[in-house]
């Protein structure tokens, strides 16, 4: 019976690692007609209009009194369209991210976008959003965390003071039975976290390491966690999401030819350790 290395990769999702290729990494792949049509987004922003490059006036809202009054509205270059665009975006989404700790977030990845042509993005916020809700899950159903714990108190060989190598194949069973970490709780949906993250795209989980000490045992585990911040096709065309300006503006801003704003990866991780003894085998 052969002892446990480390450190040892225990979880992969299905979904790789920087995938440029999912459908939400998509941009600038969409023409004026193809919004409009497929999409439905003629009334994209309560500022500009994004396909004739003009400011909205009072006369120019279909909904106004006064539309049709007088002639469209002042002409103004395409950069100074995405500027206002991005402005508006970053303005509406103060709707999804209303206080705590992780609440400029989403600002900051809407100007990330904006400014990094695609580039990845990391944030030490995000990294202690990731610890915070992998410590405080305490569904014994759900938590990856929990899960391991039960596997290491059952799997241990304390007689040799180590984790057996055969055994390995358990942790990976043991999480797929729980919930990845994710930011579809209630609270993050005003938070900033659900706005920003929500769902995940792609984790990895790593033992680092495994110390056994006489009865009791340290365990060190290493999530890391992708997500995509980017739309995709069913995202626009869910109402859920069509119904809110952020999201048309948002989907206009990346996916629109004359815009083609890179979506970008957005990259989180967090180191745990798990704690246990010889005695909790049977609990």
């Amino acid at each position: 019976m052969s002892a446990l290395k480390f450190p040892c990769s225990i979880f992969k999702t299905q979904r790789w690692m920087d995938d440029y290729s999912a459908d939400d990494m998509h941009c600038g792949d969409l023409s004026e007609t193809q919004l409009k049509a497929e999409f439905s987004l003629i009334d994209v922003s309560s500022s500009v209009n994004p396909y004739t490059l003009t400011k909205i006036t009072p006369f120019t809202q279909p909904q106004s009194m006064f539309y049709g009054s007088r002639q469209e509205g002042e002409k103004i270059t395409r950069e100074k369209c995405a500027k206002i665009l991005f402005d508006e975006f970053r303005y509406l989404s103060q709707l999804f991210s209303i206080y705590g700790p992780y609440s400029d977030l989403i600002t900051e990845m809407i100007t990330h976008m904006q400014n990094n042509n695609g580039s990845e993005f990391r944030s030490l916020k995000l990294n202690a959003a990731l610890k915070e809700q992998i410590l405080n899950d305490n569904s014994p159903d759900n938590s990856t965390r929990l899960l391991l714990e039960k596997v290491f108190n059952l799997n241990i060989d304390w007689d040799r003071k180590c984790y057996p190598a055969e055994k390995e194949i358990d942790m990976n069973i043991a999480i797929r039975k729980g919930k990845l970490p994710k930011f579809d709780r209630f609270q993050d949906g005003f938070n900033g976290m659900g706005i920003t993250v929500h769902d995940t795209w792609s984790t990895h989980i790593t033992l680092k390491s495994l110390q056994i000490d006489n009865d009791r045992y340290h365990a060190t585990l290493h999530y890391k966690v992708q997500d995509h911040f980017g739309l995709d096709n069913g995202d626009i065309s869910n109402f859920k999401f069509s119904q809110f300006r952020f999201f048309r503006i948002w989907f206009v801003l990346q996916r629109y030819n004359k815009f083609g704003f890179k979506p970008f990866m957005t990259n989180m991780e967090a180191t745990v350790g798990i704690t246990g003894g010889r005695n909790e085998r049977k609990k």
